[in-house]
């Protein structure tokens, strides 16, 4: 196993520096090999592609129950919700979380049993909560009062969680803000659930987003853990823990591996009696080094003296979250030394600019493949049709050299 992380993050002393530093890359990480790729986009391109090895997909679920053993991943569908992954999943025993009935059918339609699905957008409408609990989706998370009493009254024997809010610090997403019930609001919704007579059994937090600060997870299994005290004092039966998503890949940043994660999280969990059910919600963890997105230079220019390049896939077909600050590997067929470059995607909106002075080969140029490494997950399910272009194409093999 890794070093495991020091307490003391944030201290100001070459010591603890080093130590923390000890967190990162201590494990190899997994990637569909680059020729693979290469072939893939020479062979046939008629529009940008995510190509993805279903082979990585398995070897990542295995992996995470390795690491901890007693959490059970349920896969958040959002991340990449291509049919041939989620059976890839239920076929390695994960269960699932949603955040629509859309991704509930596709699960039903997959033969996966509804008492696995959970139920994890903290606002859904009353027409939504009843679609679900009529097909037999049995939990669902709540993290405000508003939204207890409407799964209550659409469900009065719903199973409910609450999720609650806690730092997010080390996360490239930090998601406390518009989701998680702070201190206050939690005392309000623990009242209001014993005071309606429901279930109210389990609490989920979010480590944020690409987290690559371990101690989150143990600050959030603490603040589960006392939030589980305050509603056995109530007289609920707090009976699940979910610790939520956030598990890192690598892309140019260094990342704690899942292995240093599972030390911190196996450690905290001894604070839970076995009898508590405990799941995650991995989904970028699962789905993003087993893909590599593929789109293409259609053109290159120069304006008020900078570089811009032009690609056929932009932050409408896909690369959508390079806006947000993710730095992904970016590859190509050029050897010329790196200048900056804007990229800008194919559509006339003045807002599809996915890179400024990205340091990127000198040389590129029309009809010159671009290769984006780790790309698995949110890629395909942000695309739209936007301007007519369309939808990126999913190529889904599976490998037979991994275990």
């Amino acid at each position: 196993m890794g070093v495991r992380p020091s307490s003391s993050i944030g201290r100001n002393s070459k010591q603890d520096s080093q130590a923390q530093e000890q967190i990162f890359d201590t494990h190899p990480e997994s990637s569909l090999d680059f020729e693979v790729v290469r072939q893939a986009a020479r062979q046939k391109y008629t529009r940008p592609f995510l190509i993805l090895d279903n082979a990585i997909v398995r070897q990542k679920a295995r992996r995470f129950r390795a690491v901890m053993p007693r959490v059970r991943p349920h896969y958040a569908v959002k991340a990449n919700p291509d049919r041939r992954v989620l059976r890839v999943l239920a076929q390695e025993g994960c269960g699932f979380e949603i955040a629509s009935t859309a991704e509930l059918d596709m699960l039903l339609a997959l033969g996966v049993p509804a008492a696995e699905v959970f139920y994890s957008n903290p606002m859904k409408s009353r027409d939504a909560i009843a679609y679900a609990a009529a097909r037999g989706v049995e939990w669902f998370v709540i993290d405000s009062v508003d939204e207890l009493r409407r799964v209550h009254e659409v469900r009065a024997d719903a199973k409910m969680y609450l999720r609650v809010s806690t730092p997010n610090i080390g996360s490239d997403w930090p998601l406390s803000g518009k989701f998680g019930a702070g201190a206050a609001e939690t005392r309000e919704i623990i009242a209001t659930a014993a005071r309606r007579g429901a279930d109210l059994a389990g609490v989920t937090f979010h480590a944020g987003s690409q987290c690559r600060n371990p101690e989150n997870w143990r600050v959030g299994i603490e603040k589960a853990r006392t939030v589980f005290d305050a509603m056995a004092k109530a007289g609920l039966k707090p009976r699940l823990l979910d610790i939520g998503g956030g598990f890192p890949v690598r892309h140019v940043k260094p990342i704690p591996s899942i292995e240093v994660i599972g030390e911190v999280v196996n450690e905290a969990l001894k604070a839970f009696p076995e009898e508590v059910r405990v799941i995650a919600e991995p989904g970028r963890y699962m789905t993003s080094d087993a893909g590599y997105f593929v789109c293409r230079v259609i053109g290159t220019t120069t304006r008020g003296g900078k570089r811009w390049m032009h690609w056929d896939a932009g932050l409408f077909g896909g690369v959508i979250e390079t806006t947000e600050g993710l730095k992904y590997r970016i590859r190509s067929d050029r050897s010329g030394p790196d200048v900056p470059w804007h990229v800008a995607g194919p559509t006339c909106d003045s807002v599809d600019v996915i890179l400024r002075d990205e340091p990127l080969p000198s040389d590129l140029q029309e009809g010159d493949f671009i290769y984006i490494r780790n790309a698995g997950a949110y890629t395909t399910a942000y695309a739209s049709e936007f301007n007519g272009f369309p939808l990126p194409e999913v190529r889904i093999f599976e490998s037979k050299n991994r275990g």
